[in-house]
């Protein structure tokens, strides 16, 4: 049975002109309530280390530089940082929570292992920053072990691990969206997983978090990669290496 009489539903439907939009939007909300919005599921993916994953996974092309790079001596220092001012790597993730800058899970896991290690005293770090694009890189992605091997290639070591946290600690203008992938050895968190670091600003702050480090794993050449001036620390070669020459045969 109707609440209304027929000259009122009439009414109600027929709105005045004047009320015509409010009448429209009323409609369009009870369409969208029918519809309905995104789950909590589809939201988190709007999380800082989800927006990471879609920008790495991204199928966006670029025209390749018409000269890639030879040397590193094409290379201009991009930023120069301190590093082996703190005294343990507890007190370095101290710092980072004072400050205020996120760490997520993996990357929290990575600062607590053995094989993260601080240098013994101050010193200053020339970092340069380079895509596997201008690397000469024409596929669209590219492996991991085969990016560090080109970069050693040309005499650009990878950074040391202290770079990732003393960057996102100094990097305090970094632009909103841009993410930085650390190009280092990778680091086996508890699991055994091994990961690299990244420094982001998605938009929630600026965060410091973690990513697929193996050998195979595959960025786009796109992708933009820290990795140190080899004057400044020359490690000797890492799993990285040994992966790329096997590959190489």
């Amino acid at each position: 049975m109707s609440l209304f009489a027929p000259d009122a539903r009439r009414r109600a439907i027929n709105c005045p002109n004047a009320a015509r939009r409010i009448c429209h939007l009323i409609v369009l909300a009870c369409a969208l309530a029918v519809i309905g919005f995104p789950g909590s599921a589809a939201l988190a993916r709007c999380s800082a280390h989800d927006v990471l994953a879609n920008k790495l996974t991204s199928s966006q092309h670029m025209v390749a530089p018409r000269q890639a790079i030879k040397s590193e001596r094409d290379v201009e220092t991009w930023k120069a940082i301190a590093i082996g001012t703190f005294a343990s790597s507890l007190e370095l993730r101290n710092h980072l929570d004072d400050l205020g800058c996120s760490v997520g899970g993996q990357a929290g896991e990575i600062l607590a292992r053995p094989t993260f290690t601080l240098a013994s005293h101050r010193e200053q770090a020339e970092l340069v920053l380079v895509t596997p694009l201008q690397l000469g890189f024409t596929t669209d992605t590219v492996t991991l072990a085969n990016l560090y091997a080109r970069a050693r290639q040309i005499g650009i070591a990878l950074a040391r691990p202290e770079i990732a946290p003393q960057l996102r600690i100094q990097y305090v203008d970094q632009p909103m969206g841009e993410f930085l992938a650390i190009g280092m050895e990778p680091i086996k968190t508890w699991g055994g997983e091994p990961m690299i670091l990244s420094v982001a600003n998605g938009g929630a702050g600026l965060i410091l978090i973690a990513q697929d480090g193996g050998p195979q794993a595959e960025v786009p050449v796109t992708s933009r990669f820290v990795f140190e001036r080899s004057n400044q620390s020359v490690p000797g070669a890492g799993p990285m290496d040994h992966a790329a020459a096997l590959l190489a045969r």
